[in-house]
C-alpha cells in the first residue's frame, strides 16, 4: 500500500482504465452511449479550466514575452517537428497507427498541474509556469489539430470542418464559458478544489478507456509485433531526451533568469494527455484512437517518473 501510494494519482487511473478497456471494453450501441459520456465529461473539465484560471493571470502571462513566445515556438515547433521525424523515421519500421501517434504527440501543448508542481518543486517561477502552461492549453484548442493534419498531409488525418466544429464545441465553448461566469462560480471552484482535482482526473480516465476500448476491440496487440514495442519504447525515449535538452536550451538562448528556465524546462518538455485523450477521441474513428494515444500514454507516464528526481537537482544550490 506503501509502494502503491507513492505512484501519481493519474497514472494510477490511467492503469485502471486501460485495464478496465482491456478486460471489458465498451462494444457495439454502447459505444455511443460511452462516448458521449466521454464527450460531456470533457466539456465539463475545459468548462472548469475556465472557471479557475483568473483571467488577470492570463493577461500578465501574455506580457511575458521572453518567456511565452519561445516557450510557445518550442512547443509547437520544436516538439511538432520532432514528431514528424520520428514519424517519417518510423514509417515501414514499426505499425503505421504508432508512427502517427508520435506526430500527435509532438503537436500536442503542456501539462497543466504536472508541469507548474514540478517547477514548484526545482525552484521555478510558479506564476510563469501556470500561466505559460495554461496559454499552451488554450494555443493547443486552435493549433494541435489543425497543426498535426498539416504535417501529416494525408487522408488518415484530415482535418474537416466537422472536426473543427467539434474541437471548438466540445473543448473551446466550454473553456469560454467558464471564463465569463467566473465572478460568480470561480469561488465555488476554490472551495471544491478536491472534488475539482478528482473530476479531472476521471474525465481523462473516461476518454482514454473509451478510445482504448477501439483498439482492444481491433485486437491492438494482434497489429503490434515485438519490434514495433521495441520502436515505441525508443521513440518515446529518443523524444523525452529531446524535449527535455531542447525546452532547457530555449531557456537559455532566451537568455531568462533560472527560475523562468525551470518553468520553461517542464512546460517546453511535458505533453499533456489531459488534451491529448480528449482531441483524440474526435479526430481519429475509434478503432484508430486507441492505438495512436499509445505514445502519449507511454511518454505521460515517463515525464511523471523522471520529473521528481530531475526537479530535486535542480533544486540544489
Amino acid at each position: 500500500m506503501n509502494l502503491l501510494s507513492r505512484i501519481d494519482p493519474m497514472v494510477r487511473l490511467l492503469a485502471l482504465a486501460i485495464a478496465l478497456a482491456l478486460l471489458l471494453p465498451v462494444r457495439g450501441a454502447a459505444r455511443e452511449v460511452a462516448q458521449f459520456i466521454s464527450n460531456a465529461a470533457v466539456f465539463l473539465l475545459f468548462f472548469l479550466n475556465g472557471l479557475r484560471l483568473p483571467r488577470h493571470e492570463v493577461a500578465a502571462g501574455m506580457g511575458n514575452h521572453r518567456v511565452l513566445w519561445p516557450l510557445t515556438a518550442w512547443v509547437f515547433g520544436g516538439m511538432a517537428l520532432a514528431g514528424w521525424g520520428m514519424w517519417q523515421l518510423g514509417q515501414g519500421w514499426m505499425p503505421p497507427m504508432i508512427a502517427l501517434g508520435f506526430l500527435y504527440l509532438g503537436c500536442l501543448p503542456s501539462t497543466v498541474q504536472s508541469a507548474t508542481a514540478y517547477s514548484s518543486l526545482a525552484g521555478g517561477n510558479v506564476a510563469s509556469s501556470v500561466v505559460a502552461a495554461a496559454l499552451l492549453n488554450i494555443l493547443g484548442v486552435f493549433v494541435t489539430a489543425p497543426l498535426f493534419s498539416f504535417l501529416a498531409g494525408g487522408k488518415e488525418a484530415a482535418f474537416h470542418a466537422d472536426g473543427l466544429v467539434k474541437v471548438v464545441t466540445i473543448l473551446l465553448l466550454p473553456f469560454v464559458i467558464g471564463q465569463v461566469l467566473q465572478g460568480k462560480l470561480g469561488g465555488w471552484v476554490k472551495d471544491h478544489r478536491p472534488l475539482i482535482t478528482w473530476f479531472d482526473r476521471a474525465s481523462i480516465a473516461i476518454a482514454v478507456y473509451v478510445a482504448f476500448s477501439g483498439a482492444v476491440e481491433q485486437r491492438f496487440w494482434a497489429r503490434i509485433d515485438a519490434p514495433g514495442w521495441v520502436w515505441l519504447a525508443g521513440g518515446t525515449a529518443v523524444l523525452l531526451a529531446f524535449g527535455h535538452v531542447g525546452a532547457w536550451l530555449v531557456g537559455g538562448l532566451a537568455g531568462v533568469d533560472r527560475p523562468d528556465r525551470i518553468s520553461m524546462l517542464f512546460a517546453g518538455a511535458q505533453k499533456s494527455i489531459a488534451m491529448g485523450a480528449p482531441l483524440a477521441t474526435v479526430l481519429f474513428p475509434p478503432a484508430a484512437a486507441g492505438i495512436v494515444l499509445l505514445p502519449i500514454l507511454l511518454y505521460h507516464l515517463c515525464q511523471l517518473i523522471m520529473a521528481a528526481p530531475l526537479a530535486a537537482r535542480l533544486n540544489r544550490p
